[in-house]
């Protein structure tokens, strides 16, 4: 069952997942070559807590840290470890923060030092297709209308879009109905609601959109051994168009990139 949430609770909302944006940019900064998952899941965890909230991930469903890191071939569900990063990797930080009984879930795919241009422009290609997904969320479309208009985007590259991985809906629990798949048929799935606030998540493989999954009972790998990317916002259907409550202008500070991508999706610019 669809929760639609009034104005009052997509603000604190809104709060938990800049609490998630904040937490991505400050990783941003810190990762490079040489660095671990772990130190930056310790990161993470500390950084949440200081803003008063919990870290969203921690013990969730038995999982055993804050951040979901997942290099190259993984997909998401990544367990941070003390193996270093290097130079072309590419990896997936997913996080979540709890405050005010509302939960922010988003995440972001970082480039580490010269990465090579396929999987760079995989990276573009997956993040372009959140935006093409996040437009079809309005008044008047359904669930699969979103997936329909990010796999035809992806799969357009040559791109294989998972299938069983899928965004879901937001609130007071981290995952709540809708599923929103990363594929479809237009015009199939529940209606959309005011009110209600989804993730929206493409995972998006360079190669085969077939997966596998490690004996750590988490960590999802493509099937091929080829990379993946992966992107996610958290949006609110207002006035029967899509509003991100996430936003990647930290990460973006961060990183020195100039962005106008958020725009159309938001009605007060983000102060930084």
């Amino acid at each position: 069952m669809i929760i639609p949430k009034t104005r009052e609770e997509i603000e604190l909302m809104r709060e938990s997942a800049l609490i998630v944006s904040k937490t991505l940019g400050m990783i941003a900064s810190e990762i490079k070559p040489g660095v671990t998952t772990l130190y930056l899941d310790k990161l993470a965890e500390a950084f949440i807590r200081d803003h008063g909230a919990e870290p969203g991930f921690l013990g969730m469903y038995g999982f055993p840290n804050s951040l979901c890191v997942s290099p190259n071939a993984q997909v998401v569900h990544g367990i941070p470890n003390n193996v270093p990063l290097l130079e072309g990797d590419v990896i997936s930080v997913d996080c979540g923060a709890l405050k005010n009984g509302f939960y922010g879930d988003h995440a972001y795919s970082f480039e580490i030092g010269d990465v090579a241009p396929e999987v760079k422009k995989l990276l573009q290609v997956t993040k372009e297709s959140l935006y093409v997904g996040i437009r079809e969320f309005r008044l008047g479309n359904r669930v699969e209308d979103v997936g329909n208009a990010i796999q035809k985007y992806t799969e357009a590259h040559g791109y294989g879009v998972v299938r069983e991985l899928v965004g879901h809906g937001l609130g007071t629990k981290m995952h709540e109905d809708p599923e929103m798949p990363n594929y479809g048929k237009r015009g199939r799935g529940k209606l959309f609601v005011e009110g209600m606030v989804v993730a929206i998540e493409p995972m998006i493989n360079m190669g085969t959109k077939n997966i596998k999954q490690l004996k750590d009972g988490w960590t999802i790998l493509t099937a091929d051994g080829k990379p993946s990317a992966h992107f996610e916002h958290d949006v609110a259907l207002v006035d029967g168009k899509p509003e991100l409550l996430s936003t990647f202008a930290y990460v973006y500070k961060a990183l020195g990139i100039e962005s106008n991508e958020e725009a159309e999706f938001r009605k007060n610019p983000i102060v930084l």
